[in-house]
């Protein structure tokens, strides 16, 4: 995987997503105001170098653990699906190939990459999709961000997620199984 992030950024409303559930928490929040000094978080759509947001996840999941940076993904979830749906590029019924698909319209357009990473569908069928993380994400976030963004599918239940492939056990990506019973 291409881990470079020179040039590459991301809307800051990502950022506050995950300060969002770090305010939650009663910890020391001096390690994020050094991290996002100098750039301008009251805009969500201000642009910030994608380094910043990921080394503002690592620090989450490094101190804050595992669940704190899934509950961040599912922040994010809702702030994609919301725009998504306000965009009208996925309505209440669609089902969550149209979902991941706005997903992948969500990352090209949310974040600035002149490499065009973010996702991938590796496969569907009508219970599962396989997708490939192409971008600098943090590997963990991905859980709740892809099964909260199922979950909001109104013809699905029991969403699972699971690795295919981890860029930390050596493979070149990450790569998810997003699995789901039918209604």
């Amino acid at each position: 995987m291409d881990n470079s992030t020179e040039k590459v950024t991301l809307l800051a409303v990502f950022i506050n997503d995950v300060l969002t559930e770090v305010e939650k928490l009663n910890v020391d929040k001096t390690p994020i105001a050094t991290m996002t000094k100098g750039y301008d978080l009251t805009n969500p759509y201000n642009h910030v170098p994608i380094t910043i947001y990921n080394n503002l996840c690592a620090w989450v999941e490094e101190t804050l653990g595992e669940p704190t940076i899934i509950a961040v993904g599912r922040n994010i979830g809702e702030t994609v699906y919301q725009t998504l749906n306000e965009n009208g590029i996925i309505q209440a019924n669609s089902s969550p190939i149209d979902v991941i698909e706005g997903l992948i319209i969500a990352a090209a357009s949310m974040i600035q990459d002149d490499k065009e990473r973010g996702w991938e569908v590796v496969h569907t069928d009508n219970t599962s999709i396989q997708m490939k993380r192409t971008q600098t994400f943090n590997s963990k976030l991905q859980f709740g961000l892809l099964k909260g963004l199922v979950s909001k599918c109104a013809s699905v239940k029991n969403v699972e997620v699971s690795y295919l492939s981890q860029v930390a056990n050596g493979n070149e990506f990450d790569k998810y199984l997003v699995q789901w019973t039918n209604k």
